[in-house]
């Protein structure tokens, strides 16, 4: 990888890092999202503001974060495999580690949406049917977007059968199940709250 390629991953990181929860919360006149709910700048937890509007924004700014990084790559940078899939990837960690915010950021599920939807839309359309399949099934949305997750580098090896996306996706599912320990720990305890259920105090 040149010098070139090196430039527009670290270019994808920083896009990764624009903190939308963040932006919006505060053109909305909103608290900062960091210090209520689960303090995880995400539009998860914007929506726990009230406002619709803001959590939707934050949602597309995260997702589209990822899919402009690979844009980006593929048009001005490299288009081959191994410089696309490592701007995905460094969107991706600018989103859950993002020096903007002192390396503490979201989860990362929209802008991993954002990423396999620049790789593939049907990736990311199988992704999102299996988070959407679990979450009707289940009602818990954590546990949707940890299968789909650990479901993307089959899918990805399945229907584009590149490497490099394949290592990608690996990549980005262990650092989503990392991201959702908490989560994990809440599930086998059984005191996870499902959609629409408010999060216990404590």
């Amino acid at each position: 990888m040149n010098t070139v390629t090196l430039g527009f991953v670290l270019l994808a990181y920083l896009i990764g890092a624009v903190p939308f929860a963040v932006l919006v919360s505060k053109g909305f006149g909103l608290a900062d999202p960091r210090g209520y709910g689960s303090g995880n700048p995400g539009a998860t937890n914007v929506l726990r503001s009230g406002n619709k509007l803001a959590a939707v924004l934050t949602l597309l700014g995260d997702a589209l974060k990822g899919t402009l990084a690979v844009w980006i790559m593929a048009r001005w940078g490299s288009d081959a495999p191994v410089a696309v899939a490592s701007a995905g990837l460094a969107a991706f960690i600018g989103h859950i580690f993002p020096v903007t915010l002192g390396f503490k950021g979201g989860k990362g599920v929209a802008t991993a949406v954002g990423v396999l939807l620049a790789f593939s839309g049907w990736l990311a359309l199988a992704c999102v049917l299996i988070w959407l399949l679990t979450a009707i099934v289940s009602r818990y949305s954590s546990l949707a977007a940890l299968l789909a997750a650990l479901a993307a580098p089959l899918v990805a090896q399945a229907l584009i059968g590149v490497p490099a996306i394949t290592g990608a996706c690996v990549v980005m599912a262990a650092l989503l199940v990392y991201r959702h320990s908490a989560n994990i720990r809440r599930l086998l305890a059984r005191t996870e709250p499902k959609i629409g259920q408010k999060k216990q105090a404590g």
